[in-house]
């Protein structure tokens, strides 16, 4: 399959075989990486990674999956460029595309990353922005097709603020692999009408579902369960608001339980602020399967830096 020249800005515009095909490669990445096999499919490409938002995952993953593959990145902080400040962002992507071969961008606006793209002329990928975390859901992917072999079908409940980036994209990633996703959330904190309208019509094709809930019970069978930090960066002043309408939903035994199966696993996508949206126990309970998840963020960077921009 050919992605060369791709971006990667939001999985809707990815095909459901294209998702796939990322997550196999980055199956194979893996395992070559467990036999200290590494590549140079990047060998003589520069990578800028830009941060507006400070990360451990993200830019641990673009690094060494750069690095692995024979690459150079070169990480920009808010405070290295001028990125929208004293030069447009339309400039400053037309100086970086002119001079790296790729771009990674976390941080705030989705139109940032957007512009990035259309004005650089070079494959850019989204490491976070406030609407969609695309890298994020392939790794949680990979994670739940280690453990269960196929996605198709599974049931998976996202517990907590339902209309953050987190929420968005495992709902686009969900329905585009046919799952039978439900976000658990109060009312205030439900997805945008128009992105769930969407992701219904991605179900037509995948046979996946989307459910959006208050109701606890609504975790009965589930394959997984998936919660994130109840105050997303740059929201900790909502932090004793949040607690407050999302403390029914925090990922605890009596959740767990609740599922009527002994082998439901949790994710999270760090970092994890124990005792709000999970209880310490049941995190160290699940830990193995939440650091693979944290791993495999980096396999799953360098499958999307391989497929859209290696030789």
């Amino acid at each position: 399959m050919n992605l060369k020249g791709r971006s990667f800005l939001t999985l809707k515009d990815y095909q459901p075989e294209e998702i796939e095909y990322l997550l196999e490669l980055a199956a194979v990445l893996k395992a070559k990486k467990k036999q200290g096999i590494t590549g140079n499919s990047l060998k003589g490409k520069n990578i800028a990674l830009i941060f507006e938002k400070p990360s451990t995952r993200t830019r641990c993953a673009f690094t060494i999956g750069c690095i692995d593959e024979g690459g150079h990145p070169e990480y920009l902080g808010k405070d290295d460029i001028q990125l929208g400040h004293k030069e447009c962002i339309e400039d400053t992507a037309r100086v970086l595309g002119r001079m790296f071969d790729g771009i990674e961008f976390r941080g705030f606006k989705q139109e940032t990353v957007e512009k990035l793209a259309e004005y650089s002329k070079v494959p850019v990928w989204n490491g976070l922005t406030d609407m969609y975390h695309p890298t994020q859901i392939l790794a949680d992917m990979l994670t739940l097709k280690e453990q269960f072999g196929d996605l198709r079908g599974l049931k998976l409940i996202y517990a907590g603020d339902g209309r953050n980036n987190m929420a968005n994209s495992l709902m686009i990633g969900s329905a585009k692999l046919g799952l039978h996703f439900t976000i658990l959330a109060p009312k205030a904190l439900w997805p945008e009408g128009e992105l769930v309208k969407l992701c219904q019509t991605y179900n037509e094709k995948s046979q996946g579902t989307v459910t959006i809930t208050e109701n606890i019970n609504a975790v009965e069978g589930a394959d997984a369960i998936y919660t994130d930090v109840w105050c997303s960066m740059g929201e900790e002043e909502l932090a004793a608001e949040r607690i407050s309408i999302l403390e029914p939903y925090q990922v605890n035994e009596s959740m767990v339980k609740q599922t009527g199966k002994n082998n439901t696993v949790l994710l999270h996508c760090l970092p994890a602020v124990k005792g709000n949206e999970i209880t310490e126990d049941v995190f160290e309970r699940h830990a193995d399967v939440i650091f693979d998840q944290a791993e495999n963020r980096m396999h799953t960077i360098k499958a999307v830096m391989v497929a859209t921009l290696g030789n």
